[in-house]
């Protein structure tokens, strides 16, 4: 594995992929040369060290070795030697350095997730697409959900660790079982528990998201900037 440091004159949520598979999270890094990406069971997301043709290079060839990756900062790069963008959206990240007061008790029971929950939580993101979600992403950090007669119907847990913080993700609830207020209460007991560790909880959502922005802000989360989600693929 060769080194890749995180920049010290950046914030971490500037790139949070590069801050964390640079530290926290750099053994579910796959590497090459000046880029690196999450093993694909895990995530999708990719860093480059900086943004010379040697890095642009390695990345090329990360892409066509693996697959597609995704960038989540704020001018992530467009192509280079061997890929090129195959979407783009504008996102927002936000933060919470406390939450609001629950306005009233969690609509149900808020249950720990762990192995034996795997298959159905991959069929649960499958279903609703709250973003990049795998095999082995529940493996990222703590999930929570609700279950309603023993079938799984939301969840929400932790994605990428960049120092100091770590991303509320996964959150998700089956068409069938919305507007009980299950995503925000299991929003809130994940931030939460990021908060009691000493970490800063962040999130993404894509700017257009009107709804689920304002849920955000209810539970005390505030935009901190705007980002690009670039998916990039191999060039024909």
């Amino acid at each position: 594995m060769t080194d890749f440091p995180a920049s010290n004159r950046e914030h971490p949520l500037d790139r949070p992929a590069r801050s964390a598979l640079a530290e926290r999270q750099s053994s579910l890094a796959i590497c090459e040369g000046k880029a690196r990406r999450f093993d694909p069971a895990y995530g999708v997301f990719a860093a480059i060290e900086d943004e010379s043709e040697a890095a642009l290079t390695d990345l090329g060839r990360l892409i066509a070795r693996l697959g597609d990756v995704a960038m989540l900062e704020i001018s992530p790069p467009e192509q280079g030697p061997g890929f090129t963008l195959a979407s783009q959206a504008l996102g927002v990240q936000m933060v919470a350095t406390t939450l609001s007061p629950a306005r009233s008790t969690p609509p149900a029971a808020l249950v720990p997730l762990g192995p034996q929950d795997h298959a159905e939580m991959l069929a649960l993101a499958t279903l609703t697409e709250p973003g990049p979600f795998f095999a082995r992403t529940p493996l990222l950090g703590d999930f929570y959900g609700v279950r309603i007669e023993g079938r799984l119907v939301a969840m929400a847990g932790e994605r990428m660790r960049p120092p100091g913080h770590c991303e509320v993700s996964g959150v998700c609830t089956h068409p069938e079982f919305r507007g009980h207020g299950f995503a925000g209460a299991l929003m809130r007991l994940v931030a939460a528990r990021i908060l009691d560790r000493g970490e800063v909880p962040f999130l993404h959502a894509y700017a257009d998201n009107h709804g689920a922005i304002a849920l955000y802000e209810t539970l005390g989360f505030r935009l901190r900037r705007e980002v690009l989600m670039n998916r990039l693929t191999r060039a024909a």
